[in-house]
């Protein structure tokens, strides 16, 4: 049998009739298990499964003019990922509240934003949810403090003035990329000057055979799996040691069990 492997992957783009999409998109993965969000706004997903699996799906959805050039993350697989596969139309593909609008010239690449964070005008900011962070960042970032997305676009309307007027420019990151790209258009209408980690961190891992120079502790996942190294391999941690003493802590570590359960 195959060994399992992770693909993840996104695109904002306009869609008409997203629930046809989605209808589309059951039939087109097969055997993968996993999550995709569907919106009018674009397509947020995860897949897990044999290898020819996940080629024929990605062959199958970038034949769409819609989504021809759309990045695949993938990474291996010591634990199955996913128990089901679930694809919803939603209102969103990542839910933060502020309206989608594509940003201007803020994508960085691996070793731009290594560059970026050197810098001393630059506010490394974490795009993601305290335990997130607490888990593993980028040497010297931010933790804006949220226990949900949702609250990070108040955490950065808190800030805009005061890096401003410091004459700061802010580099933002998160897993996959879709947290900032959602963002980053709301967050230069306030004056902001933005940078992007191109393809998140993810990506990061994937190009930087080094990574570890920048980045501290594992990086979290949305599955199973719960944490990968630097080299996209997954680690032993727990959902309990991620999930201890956070405020909602026992309803993720609730939900973390039952996914693992059904695996």
């Amino acid at each position: 049998m195959s060994p399992t492997v992770h693909s993840s992957f996104y695109k904002f783009v306009a869609l008409d009739d997203p629930a046809a999409l989605a209808a589309g998109l059951r039939a087109l993965a097969g055997p993968l298990l996993g999550s995709v969000l569907v919106a009018h706004e674009g397509l947020n997903g995860v897949l897990a499964g044999p290898e020819e699996a996940l080629d024929a799906f990605e062959r199958g959805l970038t034949r769409d003019p819609r989504f021809a050039g759309m990045a695949f993350k993938r990474s291996a697989c010591r634990t199955p990922p996913f128990a089901r596969l679930a694809i919803h139309v939603k209102p969103e593909v990542v839910t933060v509240g502020v309206p989608y609008a594509p940003a201007v010239g803020t994508q960085r690449t691996p070793q731009e934003w290594r560059d970026l964070m050197a810098r001393d005008d630059v506010v490394v900011l974490d795009n993601r949810n305290s335990f997130e962070y607490r888990l593993g960042h980028f040497a010297g970032a931010v933790d804006p403090g949220v226990t949900n997305f949702r609250d990070f676009p108040r955490y950065v309307a808190e800030h805009a003035a005061e890096w401003k007027a410091a004459g700061k420019e802010v580099a933002m990151y998160c897993t996959g990329g879709i947290r900032c790209e959602k963002t980053a258009a709301w967050m230069q209408d306030l004056g902001l000057t933005v940078h992007e980690l191109q393809g998140g961190i993810l990506n990061y891992f994937h190009a930087m055979p080094d990574a570890e120079r920048d980045w501290q502790g594992e990086c979290f996942v949305f599955d199973n799996r719960i944490a990968l190294d630097t080299h996209l391999q997954q680690t032993d941690t727990t959902a309990e040691q991620v999930y201890a003493g956070e405020p909602d802590g026992e309803w993720r570590l609730a939900r973390a069990k039952r996914l693992h359960e059904a695996a």
